[in-house]
């Protein structure tokens, strides 16, 4: 039922806004730096009155063509782990905002220049790991129309792992490979809800968030996998994608097949997500995203399974039993559910077995309390008997005594 498990990559999750910032207005800075000293550099001593300014804005003309020149590497993160160079600057000013979607083209190299990786035209949304994190980095720190050499380390690439490539084995890219990456900006849009409307958009986004989810949890990353799952959803939603708008059916317009595609996509991306929840322990939140599976179809045998699992998860292995047996009738020939519904067979018989004997073990207890208890009952008895035995002897003697000295006092 699982997918493939990789074992665990060296990816270390930097790309969050404030990381981005601070690299963004570094960046900035320096240059802004380079270009005011190149400026200066290009004032002629008898050109004389020619302001700053007026070269600032002549630059910024949207007449003015788009310039290569030879820029010094920005280190971004100051560890030289992820250096930008410009190879050809832009002639406008904007760099795309997290979230907007993006068309790159970028070829991506090892160190002795193979090329392993190249897409043309490609579209992503920015800081949704469509792409290696050190990309989606960098991205936001381009102009659009920038094309930018980009030197990223393993750590921000693929890691420990790597990446195979199945049709090329050449071309895979080795685990703890430092990648060069030219990457040009091609444009950058901000989306509207409306724009979000259309069956064929939502197919598109939603389709391709999961299949990046995929990949994600195929190496063992199932935070980022989990954040894509849920980005997803928000795409295969049928209602309209502005979270503050009350809902009607006339918020997106769809045919009744168009919205049964829709539901049927939503349900595999729950099920994938409840998966990725239960691998980092969260059973409470994979119980709600297999509670929204089985509330459409009850006999979903995957969600049966992993509702089995998140419960065997928290304690309630009776009620995993239960449910991995009805996902056994559904799919006999599963060989993990069937493997999964013996073991907790034997974890019940254990777990039965243990409270007998903790039973059993509490129960001596009792009863050995009881036959102290009564012991020192007895034992309080023979002492009081004692006590009264000796009051009594005592008294008599006494009594003796007391007559003896009366006797010989009459007489």
């Amino acid at each position: 039922m699982d997918p493939e498990k990789s074992s665990n990559s060296s990816f270390e999750d930097l790309s969050n806004e404030s990381d981005i910032k601070a690299a963004s207005e570094n960046m900035i800075k320096k240059e802004k730096e380079a270009i005011s000293e190149e400026t200066k550099m290009s004032i002629k001593d008898n050109e004389g009155t020619m302001k700053l300014s007026d070269i600032a804005d002549s630059d910024s003309d949207s007449g003015a063509p788009a310039s290569v020149g030879d820029e010094e590497p920005c280190d971004i993160l100051g560890n030289g782990q992820l250096v930008k160079r410009i190879l050809k600057k832009s002639k406008l000013k904007r760099r795309p905002m997290r979230g907007e979607l993006v068309t790159v083209n970028f070829t991506g190299t090892l160190a002795d220049g193979t090329v392993v990786e190249k897409e043309e035209t490609l579209q992503i949304h920015v800081g949704d790991f469509e792409v290696i994190q050190g990309l989606d980095m960098i991205i936001p720190l381009m102009i659009v129309g920038e094309v930018a050499e980009v030197k990223v380390d393993s750590r921000f690439a693929y890691g420990s792992l790597g990446l195979k490539n199945d049709d090329n084995p050449e071309l895979s890219i080795p685990p703890e490979a430092n990648l060069i990456y030219e990457v040009h900006l091609i444009d950058a849009i901000f989306e509207d809800f409306a724009d979000l409307k259309s069956y064929d958009v939502r197919k598109k986004y939603g389709t391709r968030k999961k299949e990046r989810a995929n990949f994600w949890y195929n190496r063992s990353e199932y935070s980022r996998a989990i954040q894509l799952y849920r980005r997803a959803l928000e795409y295969l939603d049928d209602r309209d994608g502005d979270p503050d708008a009350k809902f009607d059916k006339e918020d997106i317009e769809l045919t009744n097949m168009e919205l049964q595609s829709l539901l049927d996509d939503r349900l595999i991306v729950y099920n994938n997500l409840a998966m990725a929840q239960i691998k980092i322990s969260a059973f409470d939140a994979a119980l709600q995203s297999v509670e929204h599976v089985l509330r459409c179809q009850p006999g979903n045998s995957k969600a049966l399974y992993r509702k089995g699992r998140i419960l065997d998860g928290k304690g309630d292995t009776k009620g995993a039993i239960s449910l991995l047996q009805k996902a056994a009738t559904l799919e006999t020939d599963n060989r993990a559910i069937q493997q999964d519904l013996a073991k907790l067979i034997i974890k019940a018989r254990r777990e039965d077995h243990n409270e007998k004997e903790m039973y059993q073990k509490m129960l001596g207890q009792a009863k050995k309390l009881e036959q102290k208890s009564k012991q020192a009952q007895k034992q309080q008895i023979v002492e009081s008997s004692k006590l009264k035995l000796l009051g009594y002897l005592m008294g008599s003697i006494l009594i003796g005594v007391a007559g003896v000295a009366i006797y010989r006092y009459k007489y």
